[in-house]
């Protein structure tokens, strides 16, 4: 009877999710495909039921920043099912510290994973074959991903094209990055107005009114603010600390290029006194059209200067009433009313709450302090072990020493806990 019972629950079916995933676009879902099929066999084999899948595609296995990944450790929790199917091993991760990580939680949850081509056997010695395979796939891929920069780096060095965004004014022939003239025409224009003092939009309106498009549309205004920023255009290429001059013809004389730049520089922030601060610069927006305000400063006909916030949707003209706040006035208004509600007992409250709980919060995660609260905890432990032993009549050179190391000790950690 009891060997029947035994045999019963031998043959008992198992619940499973199948977790399949690819790395890269070069892959597609007959991978997935294949991957499914073999799980799905082994389950049939081995009396495992499949409950679900989760897929991450284009996603690689050197970390676990995967959606379908999070979602099946999350779910987990709910321990609706046995184990975790893989195709292999290193499709459930390639890095062998995450793959611990998971794996324990998994077991915590009541889940194994188990590999569907993979012997490994529930033994001791399962536990050194599965390091063995997950140390191999890190190490492949550690090995694949050294190989893809040595090759794209001989490729840069060899001036071809390695892939990515083409800029405007340029095609790829031959694997070589080549001139588009009558493209590149429009940037040499772009920046020579630029570099006269032109506008963008005046810049835009231009080439709009010369029925110059930018893919059969009018050019926006982030287009041609992107290729100013663009150092391709001067024949330069930067990757990792590296310039490359031999990748892309030069389009824009460096001349041209360095006024252009310095003017951009001058005005990412726009014109400034810096004695004079507008609180709420790049900070406030239009109650009426959503678009930002900004600062403007300008000048009366009696001389006077006057500083105010404008909307951006009124100053461009895109229909915007908003009127026009000066600068004390918007301030002032806005600090007085901040001021009021401050004071106010609850809200006071919640800062002070939300003060304390960000301090508890970095406490508790300082890893440093952490260690300290530790080391401080084992010498605590040592000293009271000490002391029992002396009460007891254990007492000699050694633990008259000992007890002094361990108090020095112990005031060191205590000083360094409250640092």
């Amino acid at each position: 009877m009891e060997l029947k019972n035994q045999k019963s629950q031998s043959n008992q079916l198992k619940t499973a999710v199948i977790y399949a995933r690819y790395s890269s676009e070069n892959q597609n879902e007959q991978s997935i495909d294949g991957q499914l099929r073999v799980c799905q066999e082994y389950a049939k084999v081995n009396n495992i039921i499949i409950l679900d899948t989760y897929i991450d595609r284009a996603m690689t296995g050197t970390n676990d920043n995967r959606p379908a990944f999070q979602q099946m450790i999350a779910d987990s929790k709910h321990k609706k099912w046995d184990y975790v199917l893989v195709y292999k091993l290193d499709r459930f991760s390639r890095n062998k510290y995450e793959s611990a990580i998971h794996k324990h939680t998994l077991k915590e949850n009541g889940v194994k994973v188990k590999s569907a081509t993979e012997v490994i056997p529930d033994s001791p010695e399962g536990i050194l074959i599965e390091a063995i395979h997950e140390g191999y796939a890190e190490y492949y891929s550690a090995e694949l991903s050294q190989k893809v920069r040595r090759g794209m780096n001989e490729t840069r060095l060899k001036g071809n094209f390695t892939g990515g965004y083409v800029p405007y004014g340029y095609i790829i022939v031959n694997k070589k990055v080549t001139i588009d003239e009558e493209k590149a025409e429009v940037v040499r224009f772009i920046y020579e107005q630029y570099s006269l003092g032109v506008y963008v939009k005046d810049i835009m309106n231009t080439l709009n009114a010369k029925g110059i498009y930018n893919r059969g549309k009018p050019f926006a205004r982030n287009t041609v603010y992107k290729i100013l920023k663009t150092e391709k255009y001067s024949g330069v290429y930067r990757y990792k600390g590296q310039v490359f001059t031999n990748i892309y013809p030069q389009i824009v004389p460096t001349d041209i290029f360095e006024i252009v730049r310095d003017k951009m520089q001058k005005n990412k922030k726009g014109s400034r006194s810096p004695e004079i601060v507008y609180i709420f610069r790049q900070k406030a927006f239009c109650g009426k059209c959503g678009q930002p305000i900004s600062a403007e400063c300008g000048t009366s006909c009696t001389g006077d200067k006057r500083r105010y916030y404008k909307c951006y949707g009124r100053k461009n003209r895109n229909g915007c009433k908003q009127e026009v706040f000066t600068k004390e006035l918007l301030e002032e208004t806005v600090l007085d009313s901040l001021i009021t509600e401050l004071k106010k007992p609850k809200v006071m409250n919640t800062i002070i709450k939300g003060i304390l709980d960000l301090q508890n919060k970095n406490f508790l995660e300082n890893a440093a302090l952490k260690m300290l609260l530790s080391e401080k905890k084992k010498v605590e432990k040592s000293l009271d072990n000490l002391v029992t032993a002396i009460e007891n009549g254990v007492v000699s050179n050694t633990t008259n020493r000992r007890l002094h190391e361990l108090e020095a000790k112990l005031s060191e950690l205590e000083e360094k806990i409250a640092i």
